[in-house]
């Protein structure tokens, strides 16, 4: 069980940054102090955030847990899958709601605009083919799709490496801004193809 853990651990790390900004950020819409910079853009309407910030926790929190082999055979993976699949799609929605409706962030691009459409898109339908190859008992291809929805979700997590290094090699302009983004959605996905790929290990 020891060695079950750094697996979760290690995806609950990645994504310490984001969800650190994002809850400082509910707390500052809250009307407490202002521990990140003022982000105009959300005071008239907070909720998409708020959901997009809580939804995003519970779906990062609950599906590292599923990576803990003791607790996939058993009827805490599939409550706790049902719940994390419901906050999946709320992230996902929330993400296309605040790509839709909400000012991009100053020094980003269209590019940006056109892949948090597309990937916000892919988070939710990645969690609706994994929903139904469970409902008909594929279970190889449901954790196929899961990963994929888990890993979209998590690239917040590795664009603060990937923006970060684009950053320092490049510069911050717009067009790096925009791609280091994307690299982050990318890796992820690239990560988790070879998992999902990859041959299962034979117990000696």
């Amino acid at each position: 069980m020891r060695t079950a853990w750094p697996v979760p651990v290690a995806l609950v790390a990645l994504a310490a940054v984001p969800l650190v900004v994002g809850a400082l950020r509910l707390v500052q819409l809250a009307g407490g102090p202002a521990a990140v910079p003022a982000d105009p853009r959300f005071d008239a309407g907070p909720l998409p955030v708020v959901l997009h910030v809580v939804g995003a926790a519970m779906f990062v929190l609950l599906g590292a847990a599923q990576f803990v082999p003791a607790l996939r055979h058993s009827g805490w993976h599939r409550r706790a899958g049902r719940v994390a699949v419901a906050a999946g799609l709320v992230v996902a929605g929330s993400a296309l709601w605040l790509a839709l409706f909400v000012p991009p962030k100053s020094g980003t691009g269209d590019l940006l605009y056109l892949l948090r459409l597309v990937f916000g898109s892919a988070q939710a339908a990645c969690l609706v083919l994994g929903v139904a190859a469970v409902r008909r008992r594929d279970l190889a291809t449901h954790r196929a799709w899961m990963i994929r929805a888990y890993a979209i979700a998590l690239s917040a997590g590795t664009q603060v490496l990937t923006i970060g290094l684009g950053h320092a090699a490049f510069g911050a302009g717009v067009l790096v801004t925009d791609l280091a983004n994307g690299a982050g959605w990318i890796v992820n996905l690239a990560v988790a193809e070879w998992i999902i790929r990859r041959p299962a290990r034979v117990p000696r």
